[in-house]
């Protein structure tokens, strides 16, 4: 008998607590007169999507609206706020009504403000889930003005829709360009507008798009500056369900600078030493060497040493945590080569692991990114495999990156196969 594929969904609305970071949800009827009371009539979430799991459904979705304030009046008080951050086991998206350590609204109707953009989202047609969950956290925060949040894990391997499309079209080469066009136009005059509402309409039409990292960190400085008060991921450190979260740092200045050995990856021969100085950051550049080197503030390489040129893309994230994954494209320009040939890369990245990585410059706890893709040129196709790991508490540039390079026969440019490590510092 053919075995159906079922998703398995869970949604709580209601009180959550965390206690030693195990997060419990409450019962309507628990008598919770002291602490210990909370673990013997709540249910464990960690237990819960143990027993998920167990059922063997190829997606599960769990939705917990329950960060409310204190639920235990005046009698008692736990130690933290809200739920703490844990990481989606397989093929599992985790979704909480607001980021760790951090409270929810109850909202001003029916449902919380949470569950309200929920259920508005989820009936838009076509909607990847992702997209879903990335409207939500929007239109959360503004109406919450940064005080709510929300937050997502998820290992999904696979495409869900709530109301998915008639017909699953594979486009053509054109129609991909087309549609890279599309968005970038809408990107090039949101980027640099300083005005949210231009940011907001991207951020709405392409929720995991192809400059989503890029829009978020424009939009986070904008609403800063007219007076939003964010909250922050509350310290995950202990926690062991959880391998964290952190924040990319772009805080760049001029005189900072990083030096990398360029090692073979195969043989791990030297083939050559790099340095590079900031002489200039403006409001969207990092400039290192006068120009010789150029990235966005995100980090992202504009232009290399060697003269490639590309349009903006987001090789790097503007948050870490293990599961976290995105797809970036763009077009990317040779020396000595006409504009008018286009080569186009396109590359998968996910966070994968936490490790610990040893360089000349010091011992550092990394992100590790693993990207994987391909460029496609006149020539033919090319292959790329990289692996980054960011330490973004400590380093605003990697600590140690990898990269394969496999280009079409006939390409003038070279097969790639290096390590870089970084050998010397300077972070004001």
């Amino acid at each position: 008998m053919e075995q159906k594929k079922h998703v398995g969904l869970f949604y709580f609305a209601g009180h959550g607590v965390q206690l030693a970071w195990r997060n419990y949800l409450l019962p309507v009827d628990a008598v919770i007169d002291k602490i210990e009371d909370v673990a013997k009539q709540s249910v464990d979430i960690a237990r819960l999507m143990e027993g998920l799991t167990k059922a063997s459904n190829p997606m599960n979705v769990i939705i917990l609206d329950a960060c409310r304030e204190n639920p235990f009046g005046k009698d008692f008080r736990v130690e933290q706020k809200g739920l703490s951050q844990m990481d989606a086991p397989n093929s599992t998206l985790l979704a909480y009504a607001t980021s760790p350590g951090n409270v929810a609204s109850d909202g001003d109707g029916v449902n919380g403000l949470y569950t309200e953009n929920l259920l508005r989202e989820i009936k838009v047609p076509e909607a990847k889930i992702e997209d879903v969950f990335k409207r939500v956290r929007l239109g959360v925060r503004r109406k919450s003005n940064g005080a709510q949040i929300p937050w997502e894990s998820t290992s999904l391997e696979e495409d869900f829709w709530f109301l998915p499309p008639r017909e699953l079209k594979k486009l053509s080469d054109a129609e991909k360009q087309q549609a890279f066009d599309e968005e970038l136009k809408l990107w090039e005059g949101a980027k640099g507008s300083r005005q949210a509402a231009r940011l907001e309409d991207y951020l709405r039409r392409f929720p995991n798009g192809e400059y989503s990292e890029l829009a978020q960190l424009e939009l986070d400085e904008v609403l800063a500056k007219q007076g939003e008060k964010r909250i922050e991921v509350q310290s995950q450190a202990g926690n062991p369900f959880s391998q964290g979260f952190a924040r990319a740092d772009t805080n760049y200045k001029v005189g900072d600078f990083y030096s990398y050995r360029v090692l073979d990856l195969e043989t791990r021969a030297l083939k050559r030493t790099t340095r590079g100085e900031i002489t200039a950051v403006t409001d969207d550049e990092v400039i290192f060497g006068n120009g010789a080197f150029i990235l966005d503030r995100l980090g992202n390489t504009r232009r290399t040493g060697e003269g490639f040129r590309f349009t903006d893309n987001q090789n790097m994230p503007l948050e870490f945590y293990v599961g976290k994954k995105w797809v970036t494209k763009y077009r990317s320009f040779p020396p000595g080569i006409s504009e008018r040939i286009r080569i186009m890369t396109e590359i998968e990245f996910r966070i994968t692991a936490r490790d610990k990585v040893e360089v000349p410059a010091g011992s550092f706890d990394c992100f590790r990114v693993e990207g994987r893709g391909g460029a496609v040129s006149p020539k033919g196709s090319s292959e790329i495999r990289s692996t980054h790991w960011y330490a973004p508490e400590k380093l605003r540039r990697p600590a140690a990156f990898e990269i394969v390079r496999k280009p079409p026969p006939g390409s003038p440019l070279p097969p790639t196969a290096e390590r870089q490590e970084l050998v010397a510092y300077k972070q004001t």
